[in-house]
C-alpha cells in the first residue's frame, strides 16, 4: 500500500481528481490561462490552467 497520491497536486488543488465532493475549477491565479502575466506557467496549477476544488459539502 502506498502513502503518495496517485497524481501530482498543484499547490491550488484542494484534493486528488475523483475524491467525492471535490471537481475542476478555473485556476484563479491564471485565470485559466495557463500562464501568468509575465508568460511563465501558472505554478499554483501547474500550467494547465484548472485546479481541483471542494465542491459538495457533507
Amino acid at each position: 500500500m502506498s502513502i503518495q497520491p496517485e497524481h501530482d497536486l498543484n499547490p491550488g488543488d484542494e484534493a486528488e481528481p475523483g475524491t467525492p465532493g471535490a471537481g475542476e475549477d478555473i485556476c484563479d491565479a491564471c485565470a485559466g490561462s495557463g500562464a501568468l502575466a509575465d508568460g511563465k506557467s501558472c505554478p499554483m496549477c501547474g500550467g494547465s490552467g484548472r485546479v481541483m476544488r471542494g465542491i459538495g459539502g457533507g
